[in-house]
C-alpha cells in the first residue's frame, strides 16, 4: 500500500474528503519525523513505537572490489518496534477489529454508498396477509 492508497482507505473509513485525509496523513508523518529528529519516541499503544537509534561506526567491504575495506560512519537511524496487539493480528492469533464508523459530517459519498448497499442487501418483504376474524353471531 502506498500513500495514495492509504489516503483512499482512511477517507473511506472516516467519511472525510481525500484532501482532508491527505492533510491529516501528512501532518501525522511530519509530526513523527520531527519528534524522531529530536531524539524522542513516538509510542502508539497497541500499534508500536517509533524511536531513533544510534548506529556505531563499523568497517565494511566495497561490493565492487571485495578486497577494499571501507569505514562506515556512525549514524542515527529510525527504528520501529511493533506492539503486542499488532504482532498478534499479523500472526493470526487475534482478529483485526472493525474499522470505527465516521461520526459527525456526512459526505455525499458516505451517505450514498451505505444506502445503496442496504437496498441491495435487504430485499423488501411483502406484508403478510391480514388474518380473517370470525364474525360474532348475535
Amino acid at each position: 500500500m502506498n500513500r495514495a492508497e492509504l489516503v483512499d482507505a482512511v477517507a473511506g473509513i472516516t467519511g472525510q474528503t481525500k484532501q482532508q485525509t491527505h492533510d491529516a496523513v501528512n501532518a501525522i508523518l511530519h509530526t513523527i519525523t520531527g519528534t524522531l529528529s529530536k531524539g524522542e519516541r513516538v509510542m502508539l499503544v497497541g500499534f508500536g513505537t517509533f524511536e531513533r537509534r544510534n548506529r556505531k561506526a563499523r568497517s565494511g567491504v566495497n561490493p565492487q572490489n571485495p578486497r577494499q575495506k571501507l569505514t562506515i560512519a556512525a549514524a542515527k537511524v529510525p527504528a520501529f518496534r511493533a506492539g503486542q496487539e499488532l504482532k498478534n493480528i499479523v500472526d493470526g492469533r487475534a482478529k483485526l477489529p472493525a474499522a470505527p464508523k465516521a461520526e459527525g459530517k456526512d459526505t455525499k459519498k458516505s451517505a450514498a454508498k451505505p444506502a445503496a448497499k442496504k437496498a441491495a442487501a435487504k430485499p423488501v418483504k411483502k406484508a403478510a396477509p391480514a388474518k380473517k376474524t370470525a364474525k360474532k353471531r348475535k
